[in-house]
């Protein structure tokens, strides 16, 4: 059964209907969101000088307009990622328990997110599962010893971005990764390219998850 571990306070407000289900429905489509660090810092109202407000409550509601049962939280400050893909993997895990095929399950990860979203496959060691991650890889993150990527792999990157690029090396180093596509966008938006539900990144990723998360 599914475990809180560390921190379990209730996630405020308006998206305490993304929480984790209390019944899991076998055919039912799963999808995790982990959230950019901005969230952590400000709450799910944040907005970045840079990039303007991040539509993260518009983000879910997408997900779930499109059919997904869709499970996310507002982290703590400085939530160590590493630790907190564990709680992902127990999330994971429950659903499989509860009859939810790994194709059915996916993780989408931005930024901050993403992170956790590659230690989380890395950890989870499943074939089946379906990992999303944007804007997160690059030199730092593809280094890093000891991860190896599992599942069915989507990667999505702006190309003026600074804090995240290709992640092929990883997934080159990665010996259990069952599917991958990557692409690449141009918006000149940078980091911010994913704040917004945009139809530019939406439709492309709801598009492979309807041909591989079958």
């Amino acid at each position: 059964a599914f475990e809180l571990p560390g921190d379990s306070t209730p996630t405020p407000g308006v998206i305490t209907r993304y929480s984790f289900p209390d019944i899991i429905k076998p055919e039912g489509r799963y999808l995790i969101y982990l959230h950019g660090k901005i969230i952590e810092n400000e709450g799910i109202h944040a907005v970045s000088p840079e990039f303007g407000p991040y539509e993260y409550v518009g983000t879910l509601k997408n997900f779930a307009d499109e059919g997904f049962n869709v499970i996310s939280e507002v982290r703590s400050a400085n939530t160590d990622g590493y630790a907190y893909a564990d709680r992902v993997v127990n999330q994971i895990n429950s659903l499989l328990e509860g009859g939810v095929p790994g194709e059915n399950i996916t993780v989408v990860g931005f930024s901050k997110g993403g992170a956790i979203a590659i230690f989380t496959s890395s950890k989870l060691r499943n074939p089946h599962v379906n990992f999303v991650l944007i804007a997160i890889c690059g030199e730092e993150v593809n280094e890093i010893p000891g991860i190896s990527l599992a599942g069915r792999i989507l990667s999505l990157y702006e190309k003026s971005d600074e804090y995240g690029s290709t992640c092929k090396p990883l997934v080159e180093r990665s010996r259990n990764v069952t599917g991958f596509n990557e692409i690449e966008f141009t918006t000149g938006l940078r980091h911010g390219a994913f704040y917004t539900a945009d139809p530019t990144w939406m439709e492309p990723l709801i598009s492979w998850l309807n041909e591989e998360g079958r």
